[in-house]
């Protein structure tokens, strides 16, 4: 870890400006890695900002800095380079021993409860590949966040009175003309969540031959929120069955949460009814009396605006957001509200609870209920932080839950109030045809990439894309390790196929659209996950051959580090080679920096890069300092002590973003 000797030195730094120069403030300045360790192992560039205010060139200000932090821990020396860097170089064999040694722990950062809603699959059909990077942002911001410290609870949004459901149960009455009893029998003796893919599908395509079917789907909508029907107890019951399937599917790429939030407890509840008075207290909402949103409770849009009006909307009305509709149906904003009002516990009231589920991680899973709860439940909701992971096309919604916070004087909360916004998942065109999908026709050939769609059948299923990285894994495992029974390398496989799915998720910045290659995604080589399960895979092998060729256990590498010739740390001294022992444990310890740099970004691509590039430096000192082979004693010792410490932290870093480590590959 790094931040601690950062801290430590910045805190130096500052007192020896006070000290040096009587400054009574000293400006904002950051501890700096340098692009190479033979420029120092940290830097500062404070004589920059002070030049002006103390009349100095930045050399002179470096070279009294220097003089002035002597006798610094952890720090071998300070120079002040000719171009007003301060440059430090640390003291190798306490840093790398304490950190093999596992004696150097994470520093939990204080902080406040945070809420962080992803995944959010309606429960129709199953889940496609358009879902994936949701879950994958939404699941490693929980992992990132709780490592530092915060307490985090982990939400999944289902809407079981939105128009998907309605749709689905139109299909089963009008174009299979089944009830409830039929439908059940189905779930049991069919892949439930596939059969409504298709279902689905065809139900669009009923709509779009005849315009007036969609009364069918107005007047099934109308019933599922009202509830208490047949056509409620159907939703209800496709619903359950859905999201059962979905979180099967989570479960494989190690994705868990602690609440299932339902939309239609919001309704049954009242808390719509209960915000809808706030808001109109408040003078937040008000009754529009003329125009195209006549009789309906809107929105004003703050000056700035939220999005372009609609072609043809007067200007006007392009400044309001509808909230309630005329005929008295609340839209889905209106309940977004109330739902993120609840969250920050403004709403004076709160869900009752049932437990939904045991996970594979042991964690129990609860979900909201209007009806009794269960004892035992924890407290849900008052958070002090929001992050809502949802697509890009969803900023207007989310900037609207921003607003209305302020409206009604939580300005604060409205700042916490985050949208972890990203572009969609597309495929590419070889992954579309092996998936079974027709070639591209048209203008659709033409373009890069194979876009995905719910409605139109359009997608790869998760389910299926996961079994089918596996098979291809599992013919690579098991062609170089025949020795693996068929269940091993089936988990391994697995292992492998939600590694190159996770990591493809997040190797690219969130703003940009992805193109899904399952080629590129499942390669060993290059910037793929198999490639950094691999990088530890190798160093777990090194420990097996020592263990096996010399009887040396971790323990016994790392035991005895502080007595040991120490030559093999200052190989970087004079001219360091950038593979070195002392390159690749500095930038192993360099994992808690870049996990800070990630929260404060938003931006996982920044954690992957840099797992990306520690494995690469790993497997380029593993090809030139060889450790099985090496004569002399204490350098096989401290090099093997290095792999120990790079295997912990990469291990780690896999981990945030959900990836396991197989036992072979």
């Amino acid at each position: 870890m790094i931040l601690n000797v950062q801290r430590h030195v910045h805190d130096a730094v500052t007192d020896a400006l006070r000290r040096q120069f009587g400054l009574a403030e000293v400006p904002p300045f950051a501890i700096e890695v340098p692009p190479s360790r033979a420029l120092g192992d940290l830097a500062v560039a404070v004589a920059f900002q002070l030049a002006r205010t103390l009349r100095k060139a930045p050399r002179a200000i470096a070279g009294d800095l220097a003089a002035a932090l002597t006798d610094l821990p952890g720090v071998a020396r300070v120079v002040a380079a000719p171009n007003g860097y301060l440059n430090l170089y640390l003291e190798r064999r306490p840093f790398v021993a304490a950190r093999a040694r596992g004696e150097v722990a994470w520093d939990p950062q204080p902080a406040e409860k945070t809420i962080v809603e992803h995944t959010a699959i309606n429960p129709n059909k199953a889940a496609h590949v358009g879902h994936l990077r949701n879950a994958a942002l939404g699941d490693t911001l929980v992992r990132v966040l709780r490592l530092r410290g915060t307490p985090v609870e982990v939400q999944n949004y289902i809407d079981d009175t939105g128009v998907q459901v309605a749709d689905v149960i139109v299909g089963f009455r009008e174009l299979e003309h089944l009830s409830l009893t039929d439908v059940q029998r189905i779930a049991d003796s069919t892949r439930f969540d596939y059969y409504c893919w298709d279902l689905y599908s065809r139900v669009t395509e009923w709509y779009d031959g005849n315009a007036t079917r969609l009364a069918v789907r107005a007047s099934a909508l109308h019933d599922l929120e009202r509830g208490g029907n047949e056509t409620a107890a159907m939703g209800a019951f496709i619903v359950d069955r859905i999201v059962r399937a979905h979180l099967k599917t989570m479960a494989r790429l190690n994705i868990a949460y602690d609440l299932l939030t339902y939309e239609g407890d919001i309704l049954r509840l009242q808390f719509w009814a209960h915000a809808f008075g706030i808001l109109k207290d408040q003078g937040a909402v008000f009754l529009q009396t003329d125009g195209r949103h006549q009789g309906c409770w809107v929105m004003r849009i703050e000056e700035g605006g939220l999005g372009a009006p609609e072609p043809g909307e007067p200007e006007e009305e392009s400044r309001e957001k509808v909230i309630v509709r005329s005929n008295g149906v609340v839209t889905y904003v209106g309940k977004d509200i109330a739902n993120q009002f609840w969250k920050f516990g403004f709403l004076g009231r709160d869900f009752h609870y049932r437990r939904f589920a045991a996970q594979a991680t042991g964690h129990p899973l609860w979900a909201t209920t209007s009806t009794d709860g269960e004892p035992g439940a924890p407290p849900f909701g008052h958070a002090c932080r929001i992050y809502n992971v949802i697509d890009s096309r969803q900023m207007y919604l989310q900037a609207l839950l921003s607003q209305a916070l302020r409206t009604l004087g939580h300005a604060k909360e409205a700042e916490n109030s985050v949208h972890f916004s990203y572009e969609m998942v597309a495929l590419s065109h070889a992954t579309a045809r092996e998936l079974g999908y027709p070639p591209a026709e048209g203008d659709d050939a033409k373009k890069p990439f194979v876009e995905v769609s719910g409605r139109k059948g359009l997608g790869v299923k998760v389910d299926d894309l996961l079994d089918l990285l596996a098979t291809k894994a599992s013919a690579e495992v098991s062609k170089r390790n025949a020795e693996l029974s068929v269940e091993e390398s089936e988990r391994v496989a697995a292992q492998i196929a939600t590694a190159a799915i996770r990591y493809f998720m997040l190797k690219f910045s969130r703003g940009k659209l992805i193109v899904f290659d399952m080629e590129e995604a499942l390669s060993f080589e290059g910037e793929t996950g198999p490639y950094l399960q691999y990088a530890v895979v190798r160093a777990n092998n090194i420990f097996r051959k020592l263990e096996d060729r010399d009887g040396l256990v971790e323990a016994d590498v790392l035991s005895g580090l502080d007595e040991l010739p120490d030559d093999e740390l200052r190989s970087g001294d004079g001219e360091p080679d950038a593979h070195d022992l002392w390159a690749l444990v500095f930038e192993a310890a360099r994992l808690d920096d870049i996990v800070e740099q990630t929260i404060r970004a938003l931006e996982f691509s920044i954690l992957a890069k840099y797992a990306f590039g520690l494995a690469q430096l790993f497997n380029a000192f593993y090809h030139r300092y060889p450790i099985l082979n090496e004569d002399d004693a204490a350098r096989k010792r401290w090099r093997a002590a290095g792999v120990a410490y790079f295997r912990q932290q990469l291990t780690q870093a896999l981990d945030l973003m959900g990836i396991a480590v197989p036992t072979r590959m």
